[in-house]
């Protein structure tokens, strides 16, 4: 391709990003005009799909972290046949298929939400890691890169510290990144803010790191085909661009460069429209038209890319027709089809903690459902995901034949990576830590519910009876808030979130299994630290806790009708069968006892099942470790919850138990109160 033609063709991309800013009158130009070079470079001669299937397992992936940047996207997108000028036109509008910032769409090339700064890379690295442990089970032809675009802004993001460590701790020479570096955020110029020297930060991770100047398309190629070859290590590619590239004054003189482009369209930030796109080679009158020269590169591209495909998809029919049993593994990773695992076979000891009862499933499940990569955030022997890691081993670098990935004490990162394996996809990732701590994960949790990725979250030491640690990591609100996303509908219209909260180890059983079918959202399970009474039943265990997939169900039921309801999730359920038999043995009453695991869940049942769990006109008292208001949508109005409406304290559980009054006599003194 000549200068001339990569010059033309990048400023074509600055100019449809222009004006699709222009036209919204909101957005941030100035980023996308700076990063044009680089990212026409890549789409039309490095990125490896297939334009015919976009949903290739086996293509690489890009991942933008800067979602504010997404006019350079969609305008790439639009080169390369994805998006008309009709959805450029409607950028931000009502309905249209380009949102402010990118939202998860393969078939149209977005392979990732992206909007809250530097997770967006962080996801680059859990795929690039999915990547890895594929090509450790099925061979090299599998292998195939994953390239991240990040901005000033999501290097200063904190997470990117653990994105950088873990890439380079594991090696993973699939991961190229381009940092655009413009020297110029939101509201300052960069130097106002750091000074700190980031080649070398990330050449202390391990990287492989060049720097160039970003829109010098010899010198993105030359980069590009540095990191091609880069097998040992990340890349980074540091590339000083010029933000608003080629926007001028009304006199025409440069406005590149300004600070006020990189959030504004350029006519407000003090540039001149007109002039800076007819200085780009454009029509101001019709900026929304591909060149026709710029228009056959992409299509010739398009056709290369189709051919290469199916060269390797020809090689993958060969590789499938010799390996069976690997193909087929191979088909049923990357299918919406359920592991085959029994978990009605699966034995749990008596009257255990819910986070040891699920360390017994992860055990069982490990070697048995082989694409499930299990993290843990410093806590494996605690949050007991160490079930399944004594039964693999870890990932190094260089070795990805287990199936545990140690992430180091980084929650955050941890999520996002875990967004980014189910976005790659073939795997089913689950990472595991304190129920206090997920307060760092919520970012890419929330992401995980928009995106609509069957993520599992392990959260332990799921409340106050943490105990000698004390408030710190004794979780109280932490429940209502994560429990919202129950509340909260995605845009299929369903549960954002499963949140479940087994109350012994046959519910944490099937709450496993749950997740596991689970393929339309995350789940999270939320358990104890402590051991918990079994719930008492008549006959299988298992069987009776299958009860738990319809979110609420009775424990203990009076042959007439009760007199009053207690509800609850988690260890506190077995607290209300204690407080029941003083209500029954003392005062005679007909008390019912419901386990409610999953509120939302609960409340997709039909009308009659929800009635016969929580009956009309009959008084309702729910306890909870966390605070009242997590139970106020199943107990109502008038009835009562008693929970913890302060922080917590250092002390032993049994004692906080009894200090706190979590237990059987409160739950008689309460009922009493309430029922008069």
């Amino acid at each position: 391709m000549s200068k001339r033609m990569e010059t033309k063709a990048a400023d074509n991309i600055r100019i449809l990003s222009a004006a699709m800013v222009e036209k919204a009158k909101s957005g941030h130009p100035g980023g996308a005009m700076g990063g044009a070079d680089f990212i026409h470079i890549l789409y039309s001669e490095f990125l490896n799909y297939d334009p015919s299937d976009m949903t290739w397992a086996n293509r690489d992936r890009f991942f933008l972290d800067p979602g504010h940047m997404s006019p350079m996207l969609y305008s790439v997108l639009a080169l390369a046949g994805y998006y008309s000028m009709e959805d450029l036109k409607n950028f931000r509008q009502w309905g249209s298929v380009t949102p402010g910032h990118p939202e998860l769409d393969v078939e149209r090339g977005v392979e990732n939400t992206s909007g809250p700064l530097g997770q967006g890379h962080t996801m680059a690295v859990g795929a690039a890691i999915a990547a890895k442990f594929l090509a450790a089970r099925f061979g090299d032809w599998v292998s195939h890169k994953i390239y991240t675009f990040i901005s000033d802004g999501g290097v200063q993001e904190e997470v990117s510290q653990g994105a950088g460590r873990i890439a380079g701790h594991l090696g993973l020479g699939n991961l190229i990144m381009f940092y655009d570096s413009n020297d110029i955020q939101l509201s300052t110029k960069t130097d106002i803010v750091t000074a700190e020297d980031t080649a070398k930060k990330y050449e202390a991770w391990g990287w492989n790191v060049i720097t160039i100047q970003g829109n010098d398309a010899d010198q993105v190629r030359g980069a590009l085909k540095n990191a091609q070859t880069e097998t040992e290590r990340p890349t980074l590619i540091i590339g000083k661009t010029i933000m608003g590239k080629g926007a001028v004054t009304e006199t025409g003189e440069s406005f590149e460069s300004q600070t006020s482009t990189h959030g504004m369209p350029l006519g407000e930030a003090g540039a001149d429209f007109a002039k800076s796109i007819a200085n780009l080679g454009g029509d101001a009158e019709n900026p929304f038209v591909i060149f026709d020269d710029v228009k056959a590169v992409y299509d010739k591209r398009k056709e290369e890319l189709i051919k290469a495909a199916k060269v390797k998809k020809e090689a993958q029919a060969k590789w499938e027709a010799e390996n069976p049993e690997l193909a087929a593994k191979w088909k049923k990773f990357f299918s919406s089809e359920l592991p085959d695992f029994d978990f009605s076979a699966v034995e749990q000891k008596a009257n255990v903690a819910t986070r040891g009862a699920s360390g017994t499933v992860l055990g069982a499940m490990a070697g048995k459902v082989e694409n499930l990569i299990v993290a843990s955030a410093d806590l494996s022997n605690s949050d007991k995901t160490d079930g399944f890691l004594k039964k693999t081993t870890a990932f190094s670098k260089g070795d990805f034949s287990g199936s545990f990935l140690q992430v180091g004490v980084s929650e955050l990162t941890m999520a996002c990576m875990a967004n980014g394996m189910a976005l790659h996809g073939g795997v089913i990732p689950v990472c595991g830590t304190f129920f206090v701590f997920s307060d760092y994960m919520k970012p890419a949790v929330r992401l995980a519910a928009l995106m609509e990725l069957p993520v599992k979250y392990v959260w332990t030491h799921d409340a106050f009876r943490v105990g000698e640690d004390g408030p710190t990591h004794q979780p109280v609100e932490q429940e209502a808030q994560i429990r919202l996303l129950e509340k909260l509908k995605n845009h299929s219209g369903k549960n954002s979130m499963l949140v479940l909260r087994p109350a012994d180890a046959n519910e944490a059983t099937v709450a496993w299994k749950m997740a596991m079918e689970n393929t339309d959202t995350p789940t999270a399970l939320i358990l104890s630290r402590q051991n918990i009474e079994n719930l008492p039943v008549k006959g299988n265990a298992y069987e009776s806790a299958l009860q738990t997939e319809k979110g609420a169900y009775i424990v203990l039921k009076s042959a007439e009708k009760p007199d009053v309801v207690l509800v609850a999730s988690g260890s506190e359920v077995a607290t209300l069968v204690e407080g029941a038999k003083l209500l029954s043995e003392k005062d005679g009453l007909k008390v019912q006892v419901v386990s409610a695991p999953s509120e939302g869940l609960f409340r997709n049942q039909p009308e009659e099942y929800q009635e016969s769990v929580l009956p009309t006109g009959v008084p309702r008292f729910g306890l909870t470790a966390g605070l009242p208001v997590t139970l106020a949508g199943l107990v109502g109005e008038n009835g009562k919850t008693f929970g913890l409406e302060t922080f917590g304290f250092s002390a032993p559980y049994k004692v906080l138990d009894e200090k706190l009054d979590f237990n059987r006599e409160n739950v008689y003194k309460q009922v009493k109160e309430m029922i008069g």
